[in-house]
């Protein structure tokens, strides 16, 4: 089983960008999908993107449609979320997940494991 710790949030005005990273450790991450979720304060989690293992499917949330990347580099044991044209309504703390499978899934009850999240906050 992957253990995982996401990087790279912190404060940025909003129509920047920030990149998270998510570093996952064990040698089977290749066989894993990966997904990043966030949660507002006050809301419920919520699906951003996700990924396959192979790279070659991704999915996005409408609200980040066009905005974020989702994208990973199996040989460094790594996921990332890209984030351009950040809005206030995107701070969260967003947290990076694993499912084993063959597919992205939206449902979170279907990732086993997660990280401990990263605050993202975007000013006005």
């Amino acid at each position: 089983q992957v253990q995982l710790v996401e990087s790279g949030g912190g404060l940025v005005q909003a129509g920047g960008s920030l990149r998270l990273s998510c570093a996952a450790s064990g040698r089977t991450f290749i066989y894993y999908n990966m997904a990043w979720f966030r949660q507002a304060p006050g809301k419920e989690r919520e699906f951003v993107g996700g990924i396959n293992w192979s790279s070659d499917n991704t999915d996005y949330a409408d609200s980040v449609k066009g905005r974020f990347t989702i994208s990973r580099d199996n040989a460094k044991n790594t996921v990332y979320l890209q984030m351009n044209s950040l809005k206030p309504e995107d701070t969260a703390v967003y947290f990076c997940a694993a499912r084993s499978g063959t597919r992205v899934s939206r449902n979170q009850l279907e990732y086993a494991t997660w990280g401990q999240g990263t605050h993202v906050t975007v000013s006005l």
